[in-house]
C-alpha cells in the first residue's frame, strides 16, 4: 500500500522539499565564492543529509495517519534523454540554458546526454585520440566543452547528469572505430560482420576481447573521472545480438574452456549462456572500476525487456541486478497500444528490480516525423507512477517540438504529470 498523506501532511513535506531543493543552491554560491570551481561535487555531500531530513519528517507525519503503511523513500525518476537528435540545443549554450531551466520548471529531477555515439565521443577524448579513431574534438558553437557545460547548468538547476553511452559495443561499419580496428569485430556463422538496427546498418565491437573491454572501460573511467558527472548509463547497446560470436577469437576461447566447438544455433541456450555470462563478468569489472573512482557514480541500466534483451541480444540484466551491479534500471517500452505497454510494465523482473533498486520506464515522446500524443504520454506515464515507477522520455526535442500540440499545452501536460519536485541523489 502506498502512503497516502492527508492536505496539510503533504504541504508541509513540500515546504521542505522546496527548502531543501534551494539549501544545496546556496551552500554551492557560497562554496564557489570562497574556494572557486573546485567545489561542485560539495552538492553530493549535502543533499544525501536533507534527503535523510525530509524522509525522517515524512516517517513523522504519516505515523499520524490512521492505517498508512510506511515505505522507504525513494524518488520518482523523471528523466529525458539528450540525443544526437538534440544537436541544435546541446551545442548552443545559451539553448542548453533554457532546456535546464524548462525542465527545472516542469519538475524533471534527471538528464541523459550522449556522450558516445557512432563510434565517436561527444566529448574532447584523450582515449579515442590515442586509439587513432577520432581526429577532431566534438566542441559546442562557442568553442566549449559540450559535456562540461550541459553538467554545470544541470546542476545549477538541481538536475542530475548522467552521461549515456548510447552505442554501446556499436559502430557504423564506416566509422574509423571499425576501419582502424577490424580486429575487434565479431561476426555471424556466415563471416557476415553487420545487422541493422534503429541507426541502420552496424557492426559489433567483440565484447569478449581484451582490447575492446579495455578500449570501453577507458572511455567510461575518462567521464567518471574527467567530468562531474553524477554517474553512467548503458543502454540495450551494451550487449551482442545473439548470431554473433562466430568469430576466430570468441571460438577459440568456447573451444578452449568448453572442450568444444561453439553450435551452430545462435539459440542454443548453453551458447547463450556463455555468451551472457561473459558480459555479464566484464559488467562486473568495469561496476568495480567505476565505484573506485567514484563510490557515489549512478551505475545507470536502459536495457529492453528482459526475455528479449537475454535471448536476442546476450544481456543478462536482471543477474545484473541481482548482483547488485545496477544503481538504476529503466526498462525501455516504447509501445503504441497501452495494453502491450501495461503487459511489459507488469513483469515480475521490473517488480523485482524495483524492490532494490530505483527503476522507471522508457516513454517514447515522439521522433522527427512521428509525434506522440499528449494523451498517449499521459497514460503511460500515470500507469507507471501507479505502480511506483519513474519515467525517462525519449528525447528531449520531441517533448514539445515535434509535436500536433501547441508547445504551451504540451508543456502544460507535462507540469500535470509532475506537479511537485522529486528529489534525488547520486546515490539513493
Amino acid at each position: 500500500m502506498k502512503v497516502r498523506l492527508i492536505p496539510d501532511h503533504w504541504r508541509h513535506l513540500l515546504a521542505l522539499q522546496s527548502i531543501a531543493r534551494q539549501f544545496p543552491k546556496r551552500v554551492i554560491a557560497l562554496r564557489y565564492k570562497a574556494y572557486g570551481n573546485g567545489a561542485t561535487r560539495s552538492r553530493l555531500r549535502v543533499l544525501p543529509a536533507l534527503l535523510f531530513v525530509v524522509s525522517l519528517v515524512t516517517v513523522l507525519l504519516v505515523s499520524t495517519v490512521p492505517g498508512a503503511t510506511v515505505q522507504p523513500l525513494r524518488s520518482e525518476i523523471r528523466g529525458v534523454w539528450l540525443t544526437t537528435n538534440d544537436t541544435i540545443v546541446l551545442r548552443d549554450r545559451a539553448k542548453v540554458q533554457d532546456a535546464m531551466a524548462q525542465l527545472r520548471r516542469l519538475n524533471f529531477n534527471t538528464v541523459y546526454p550522449v556522450v558516445w555515439n557512432a563510434g565517436y565521443a561527444l566529448y574532447p577524448s584523450a582515449v579515442v585520440r590515442q586509439a587513432g579513431i577520432q581526429n577532431f574534438v566534438y566542441r559546442g558553437l562557442q568553442g566549449q566543452d559540450i559535456l562540461a557545460d550541459l553538467i554545470a547548468q544541470g546542476h545549477q538547476k538541481g538536475l542530475l547528469v548522467v552521461p549515456w553511452f548510447e552505442f554501446g559495443f556499436m559502430a557504423p561499419p564506416t566509422s574509423e572505430l571499425a576501419l582502424q580496428h577490424p580486429d575487434w569485430l565479431t561476426q555471424k556463422r556466415d563471416g557476415g560482420q553487420t545487422s541493422i538496427s534503429a541507426a541502420g546498418e552496424v557492426v559489433w565491437l567483440n565484447p569478449f576481447r581484451p582490447e575492446v573491454q579495455q578500449f570501453i572501460t577507458s572511455l567510461v573511467l575518462e567521464i567518471i573521472t574527467q567530468y562531474d558527472a553524477d554517474g553512467i548509463q548503458f543502454d540495450d547497446h551494451m550487449s551482442l545480438p545473439a548470431e554473433f560470436g562466430y568469430d576466430d577469437y570468441t571460438i577459440a576461447l568456447y573451444t578452449q574452456e568448453t572442450k568444444k566447438a561453439p553450435p551452430s544455433n545462435p539459440q542454443d541456450a548453453a551458447w547463450v549462456r556463455w555468451r551472457a555470462d561473459k558480459i555479464t563478468a566484464f559488467m562486473t569489472r568495469l561496476h568495480k572500476a567505476v565505484k573506485e573512482r567514484n563510490p557515489q557514480a549512478v551505475f545507470s541500466v536502459s536495457p529492453n525487456y528482459y526475455d528479449f534483451a537475454y535471448r536476442l541480444h546476450l544481456q543478462d540484466w536482471l543477474a545484473w541486478v541481482r548482483q547488485n551491479l545496477v544503481d538504476e534500471l529503466i526498462v525501455q517500452v516504447y509501445r503504441s497500444d497501452l495494453q502491450s505497454f501495461l503487459e511489459q510494465i507488469n513483469r515480475s523482473e521490473i517488480q523485482e528490480t524495483q524492490r532494490k533498486v530505483p527503476t522507471g520506464i522508457g516513454i517514447l515522446t515522439g521522433l522527427r516525423n512521428n509525434p506522440v500524443s499528449m494523451q498517449r504520454i499521459q497514460a503511460q506515464v500515470r500507469a507507471s507512477q501507479s505502480r511506483g515507477l519513474g519515467v525517462s522520455f525519449f528525447y528531449y526535442e520531441s517533448l514539445w517540438n515535434y509535436a500536433s500540440e501547441p508547445i504551451a499545452d504540451r508543456q502544460s501536460g507535462f507540469q500535470a504529470l509532475f506537479p511537485y519536485p522529486a528529489l534525488r541523489s547520486a546515490i539513493e
